[in-house]
């Protein structure tokens, strides 16, 4: 990242920086498990270095090793010049480290307050009491949280956790700070803070950052990355490089009918799924021009809406790498087409399977869920987002009959939620992020017992066993131990077992938390058949806002309130409307450009890797007022570009917009 020019007599000599992290040929085993195997990365000084992959990769024993809180068995490992290969050896370069192991708030004291976490920890790394004031203060207003000093760990958010563990773990200030998932199970504003923090702290202080994430949309936000599976690294470089090694198309489509579309596509382009209302192929090796033609070619005689190529994201650059490395459950993830049932699923009382009326939820003085009304159709996709602790739980604890409404009804499966609370735990199924499936108790033998459980009729059972395993894909793995799984077929398992009875509504919290994202998307085909051809009502939470592009319809819930309410594509134009056009700025220097546009009062501009995001009314302006600013910097632009805003930009503006409301009144 960056040379060192020595001026002299002569010629300048261009000085390349050491590497803060240098590591060949890591191997780490845990007894005949491979956790690590041959892995080479450098780290440069002054980066934001990303590990991607799902659980199990091996990010985190990687980090560990790199960190000197845990033995490798092969490899070199030299962390600031330093050989870490003994005890003694990490323990001279441990003051230059700040580690936030994985786990919301797993290095803090659950019944210690914000400010004695902090002094604690600045104590143990011997923090002089006459810096400690000047950097709480600032770490405090940096995450927001000098308001909170008095509450106890235990009573803060998973967000609010995050950024206290960070502040603990910056409070000695290291040179490199290593970072496990640190934005898994966090809302999507608090993840933009995080990101905001990393961005100021490499800008003030010129830090290093190592950071691993499951999220694959956060790859951008790398200025390199390894993207890693089953303990080896796929691919390693700047994200655009990455994306180069799986070449190739993404085709956005339009169709009816969807799922026929689905079935004929998946035959030839095993990289299809569906996102909403619309389906998105792709087609390797080939260009935009010649992958449209082939996908109309397989879709002749349907209905074509609108078909036009979007830009490949990393995410189809791992999936294509998996591939090619025939690392991919094939079986799994074509899935030309998942059986229907012999018999349709009880009718309920007209198309609405889900219907909250003014519901409200108070504990004590709290109101944890405040006057919250939607409906979900029969067949339809719903997404309920939320920030930690804004009541998304709370309301489908009170629609499933778990806890009793303060205010407001609902129905359920045709069930009133006061009256019948019985019959609407026959109806519907639930998945959670930890699903209870017995571990010691084969696949097989799991679907039985939640067959048993659900009353299916016992001449039934056996017929239902055999649908879910077709449609979960668990052919050949039904005598295998469920302990023993990969997280991405646990979940199918943990999905079947929750539809044995043929439910009319499903309920799913964090239903892919950690899986790999051929696994998601197997998930998420099986989830669009039971909506558009068993017509099951889901209803799914999720922090991971790709997933909540592939819903029908979204509710976004603060403060235990509906904010908004309607499709994904609804709320960006919405988002457009009110804030603008989201522009990517791309600049030689980022990080001074991203101090020069905050300045200039461009607020809620983020770094995103080399590049920054930020949303203008008026994109031309904003572009000349961009150009002008740098060029007086005598920063290089080297290009504006309008993007099309996600989800989660849409997130972020509607809750900080809400939040800024609430403080003025």
């Amino acid at each position: 990242m960056g040379q060192t020019a020595l001026v002299g007599d002569t010629q300048p000599v261009l000085v390349t920086p050491e590497p803060v992290v240098t590591v060949r040929d890591i191997c780490k085993r845990y007894r005949k498990q491979i956790a690590v195997e041959g892995v080479d990365l450098t780290i440069q000084p002054g980066e934001i270095y990303g590990l991607i992959g799902p659980d199990g990769a091996g990010k985190s024993s990687l980090m560990k090793a790199i960190a000197g809180v845990l033995t490798f068995d092969r490899g070199q490992l030299e962390v600031f010049g330093e050989r870490i290969d003994s005890e003694a050896a990490a323990e001279r370069v441990k003051g230059r480290i700040g580690f936030m192991p994985q786990g919301l708030g797993l290095n803090l004291y659950a019944e210690l307050s914000v400010e004695e976490n902090i002094d604690f920890f600045a104590a143990l790394r011997e923090v002089p009491p006459e810096l400690l004031a000047e950097r709480k203060h600032k770490l405090l207003t940096m995450t927001r949280l000098e308001n909170f000093l008095d509450r106890p760990m235990k009573q803060l958010s998973g967000g609010m956790k995050q950024k206290l563990g960070l502040i603990c773990t910056l409070i000695h200030e290291p040179k490199l700070v290593i970072l496990d998932e640190p934005t898994t199970g966090v809302d999507p504003v608090s993840r933009r803070d995080f990101w905001a923090i990393l961005a100021d702290l490499l800008r003030e202080r010129g830090i290093t950052a190592l950071v691993s994430t499951a999220y694959m949309d956060e790859a951008a936000r790398f200025h390199r990355l390894s993207l890693i599976y089953a303990g080896r690294v796929l691919a390693e470089g700047e994200p655009d490089q990455i994306r180069q090694q799986a070449p190739g198309s993404l085709i956005e489509i339009k169709v009816e009918p969807q799922i026929e579309a689905l079935r004929r596509l998946k035959v030839k382009f095993p990289q299809t799924e569906a996102v909403g209302a619309v389906i998105r192929v792709f087609v390797a090796v080939a260009s935009t021009e010649q992958a449209t033609e082939q996908v109309k070619a397989v879709l002749d005689g349907l209905a074509i809406d609108d078909i036009h190529g979007i830009e490949t994201e990393l995410e189809d650059a791992f999936v294509a790498l998996l591939r090619q490395r025939h690392l991919a459950d094939e079986q799994a993830a074509a899935n030309p087409q998942i059986p229907v049932t012999t018999a349709a699923p009880t009718p309920i009382g007209g198309e609405i399977a889900i219907e909250a009326a003014g519901l409200s939820r108070e504990f004590g003085d709290f109101r944890a869920v405040d006057n919250v009304s939607f409906k979900v159709m029969s067949g339809e996709i719903f997404g309920l987002l939320g920030a930690n602790g804004a009541g998304k739980t709370t309301v489908i604890k009170m629609l499933t009959g778990i806890l009793p409404p303060s205010g407001g009804s609902g129905q359920v499966a045709g069930a009133n939620m006061h009256s019948a609370s019985q019959a609407i735990k026959e109806r519907i199924g639930y998945v959670s992020q930890a699903f209870s499936l017995y571990q010691d108790m084969t696949v097989l033998e799991n679907i039985r017992l939640y067959a048993r459980i659900y009353a299916v009729p016992r001449k039934q059972i056996n017929q239902r066993t055999e649908w879910v395993i077709e449609m979960a894909g668990l052919a050949g793995v039904e005598n295998r131990l469920a302990g023993k799984l990969s997280m991405g077929i646990r979940q199918r398992l943990a999905l079947g077992c929750a539809l044995v009875h043929r439910p009319q509504v499903l309920f799913l919290d964090e239903p892919t938390s950690g899986v790999d994202p051929i696994g998601r998307r197997r998930f998420w085909d099986i989830l669009m058949q039971m909506a558009r051809v068993e017509k099951v009502a889901i209803l799914v939470t999720t922090h991971n806002m790709g997933e909540a592009e592939h819903c029908d319809h979204l509710a976004l819930m603060h403060a235990g309130q509906i904010i908004t309410d309607a499709t994904p594509e609804q709320m960006k134009l919405s988002l457009q409307r009110d804030a603008g056009e989201l522009l990517e700025i791309v600049t030689d220097q980022p990080l001074m450009a991203l101090q020069i546009v905050e300045q200039a009062g461009f607020e809620g501009a983020a770094l995103f890797g080399q590049r920054i995001h930020l949303l203008a009314k008026d994109p031309e302006q904003a572009g000349r007022q961009i150009a002008a600013l740098l060029a007086q910097k005598q920063i290089t632009l080297l290009g504006i570009h309008p993007r099309i805003p996600s989800i989660e930009d849409v997130f972020v503006y509607r809750i900080m917009a809400r939040e800024q409301e609430a403080r003025s009144r």
